[in-house]
Order: structure tokens, then sequence, then C-alpha cells
């Protein structure tokens, strides 16, 4: 941050002043940089990257399984039931049981469940209970954990050494511009209220729908519907003018700040994201409600991802 504010200084200093020379025309006076704007911003782009490429984040994903049978054995042997990317030949059995999963560990394999070292069989818990289940395979480089969409389980698997994460190209973003951090209001809708949702697979659920968020862009009125609890940061699922046009085509993802006393919130869109199916096929990712396709181009934020060339 230091390096970025000592650029923009420079910039500043080399920027021609206002007023003329004599026999000169007058030079017009050049809009000053936000230093601090600037700097935030290129904070947040590194962090966010920095957590993608975590060797458990979203590009780490080799595979989504959903389960069909009351029982399956997984590995990455070409005999199981559920054919692992990464992993050991044979890795356990997963059974469903009255709507609870059970895993039992092949014998002589080393695993961990919730970081602790796993020696026999236990229950699974999904990302819809208070405390997930985290399943931990080649010496902590691989994770299974246990998503639930509508009734179906599915088993999702991290890896380390993921080819999306290995060969990842970075996000480019539109260059970010002080004039996309815009002031909003929250108008708030009756309690207990939701909204339908529906993901990438076509689950639907019912999300909390603390009220929409109202702002103004060049003098026409815009409304995002928001979701999250009461009282709480906002989560914004959008899609715009942009969309398959520069950035993701199923829309974008923007977190907000909590609205303050009077209703009023910021809306960075510097701070707009790519979901995570922009990364891997193996997510399943909120689409925007009808309620939130804007008849606005946003030229701001994440544009859409470019992987690398296959191999």
């Amino acid at each position: 941050m230091d390096r970025l504010a000592g650029l923009a200084l420079a910039a500043l200093l080399l920027l021609p002043l206002g007023g003329c020379d004599r026999g000169k025309a007058p030079v017009a006076e050049q809009p000053a940089l936000d230093v601090d704007f600037l700097a935030e911003n290129a904070a947040w782009r590194a962090e966010r990257r920095q957590d993608l490429l975590r060797p458990d984040g979203w590009t780490s994903l080799v595979g989504l399984h959903w389960l069909e049978l009351k029982a399956h054995y997984l590995g990455s042997s070409a005999g199981s039931g559920i054919r692992l990317a990464f992993g050991p030949p044979r890795l356990g059995l997963v059974e469903q049981r009255d709507g609870r999963l059970f895993f039992t560990p092949e014998r002589g394999v080393t695993l961990t469940l919730d970081g602790e070292p796993l020696k026999g069989r236990v229950e699974l818990h999904s990302d819809h209970d208070p405390k997930p289940s985290l399943l931990g395979f080649d010496q902590g480089k691989g994770v299974l954990a246990v998503i639930r969409r509508g009734d179906r389980f599915g088993l999702r698997v991290k890896h380390a050494d993921a080819p999306t994460r290995l060969q990842f190209t970075g996000v480019e973003s539109w260059p970010a511009d002080p004039g996309w951090k815009l002031e909003g209001r929250l108008l708030p809708h009756p309690p207990g209220k939701t909204l339908p949702i529906v993901d990438i697979i076509g689950t639907q659920i019912d999300a909390s729908n603390p009220g929409v968020v109202e702002f103004v862009r060049d003098g026409k009125t815009y409304r995002i519907e928001a979701m999250g609890e009461p009282g709480q940061p906002l989560f914004l699922v959008f899609a715009d003018r942009t969309s398959g046009h520069g950035s993701y085509p199923a829309g974008r993802f923007m977190d907000v700040p909590g609205a303050d006393a009077q209703g009023k919130v910021v809306l960075d869109f510097n701070r707009a994201y790519n979901p995570p199916c922009a990364f891997t096929p193996f997510a399943t990712c909120p689409l925007p409600p009808p309620e939130n396709r804007l008849d606005l181009a946003i030229n701001a934020g994440e544009k859409a991802y470019v992987p690398a060339p296959s191999r």
C-alpha cells in the first residue's frame, strides 16, 4: 500500500498546474487522485486474490459428487463407486440412513475429521448443520465436505493441487473508480420476509430478505433486493448490462456493510466480485432474482474470469 500511495503521489506531482503562462492557453485543472481510495481498493483486490488461492479456496475445487445410492465407496481408483480426482485409491464408505450421513474409513488410510485423527465410523454433518464436517486426506492437501441442496446430499472435494488453483491466471477488473462508490439507502421489508433464490443447479431456497437497497446513478433510481439478517451486513446478487458483456454472464456478488440508523448504506461497486462458479464447475451459486437484473452497465469491479488454456 505504501508503494501504491507513492505512485499516486508521484502522478499528482506530474499533473500540470492550472492557470496560464505568458503566451500560453490556460491548462484545465486535473481531478485530484484519491490516494486512500486507490490504496484501499488495491488492498481489497490483493486480499480477494489471496482468498481465492488458499489451499482450500474456491479455485481448489476438484469435484462435486451427488449421493444417489444408500452407500458409495469413495476413492481415486477406477473401481470406486464415486471416483475422486485426487486421494488414495480407496478412501472409505459413505452411507445415507434416515436423512443422516455416516462415513467408515478404509483400513490403513490416514484421515482427519475437523483436524483430528479419524479412526472409525463417524457421522458427517452438512453445510446446513451448526458445525459442518471437514474430512481431510493426502496429509491435509485434500478436504471433503458435505453440502445439502434441497433433499439431496453432495460431497464437495477440494485439493491444494487442483489445476484450477495452480494455473490460476488472476482476475481482471475495471480500473478503480471513486464514481462507482455510491451512497444508497435500505428500505426495510416487514420482519420475516423471504426472497426466492434459485441456484445454478436449479435448487430454490427462501432467503432472508430484510429490505431493498435503493441508489441513484446518472439521475435514475435503481433497486437491488438484499439478503441477510436485519441489522447485519447485506449480501447482494445482481446482474447488469455488463453481464455476459465483460462481466460474468450469471451475475456478480457484493457485500455491503449494514445500514446506519437512518438506513444509509455505501455501495462500492468496485468490489463487485465473481461467484465461485466463475472459477469452477463444481460450485452451486445463487442466481440473481428477476428483481436484481438492472438496466444499467456497471463498469466496475471484477470482469469475467479467463482461465488458462487447456493443456
